[in-house]
């Protein structure tokens, strides 16, 4: 039987990504006003945790320069996939995708070499309670790359390395990641929040 994980694929024009793309919201997303993309400001972005890519292709798609960070190899490897045959699409999704640029390594080590304004982390949330599966897809990627241990590390790296802030993506009703300082602020959707670390 194959593994469940083979299925999956980084898709950037169909599916959820071609949807939010033209149906989104643009700069008035709950993500692109916490990493402070407004009307004259469009910062530099760090997404430090790739994933799928789909927050790095929003703000692409919303003008910002993007910087992902995997250190995963398989999900890499998917995400490589993933932008090789959007920017063979042509027309605005290969202009969203050279705005992206793809890394491999660990975003605590990397961090410290880049130059980004605001710095995005996404890391695997911790396992919810209720007993409904969370989406297969989610599960995929879980098995891909893990649990993300060491996520506070990670935010004390990026809160060092940012020149104007960093967010954090987290369940809506998670509590805070231990050992790492209170928020500025938050922007809170349904299922998830945004807690906003102004920087100076």
């Amino acid at each position: 039987m194959a593994q469940p994980e083979t299925e999956l694929r980084v898709d950037f024009v169909g599916g959820a990504v071609g949807h939010r793309l033209r149906f989104g919201g643009g700069r008035g997303q709950d993500l692109a006003k916490a990493m402070g993309l407004r009307a004259g400001k469009t910062p530099t972005v760090i997404d430090a945790t790739a994933g799928l890519g789909r927050d790095s292709f929003l703000l692409a798609s919303l003008g910002a320069q993007v910087t992902m960070i995997e250190r995963s190899p398989k999900m890499y490897a998917l995400l490589q996939d993933g932008l090789e045959r959007a920017a063979s699409e042509g027309g605005d999704v290969a202009e969203i995708i050279n705005r992206m640029t793809l890394l491999h390594g660990d975003a605590k080590d990397l961090l410290p070499t880049l130059d980004g304004e605001a710095i995005l982390i996404d890391p695997m949330h911790p396992p919810r309670n209720k007993s409904a599966l969370v989406k297969r897809e989610l599960r995929q990627v879980r098995e891909i790359v893990g649990t993300d241990d060491d996520a506070a590390d990670l935010v004390r790296a990026a809160l060092d390395a940012a020149k104007q802030r960093v967010v954090l993506k987290w369940p809506a009703k998670a509590d805070p990641i231990n050992g790492v300082r209170a928020c500025s602020h938050q922007i809170l959707g349904k299922s998830t929040r945004y807690d906003v670390f102004m920087i100076g």
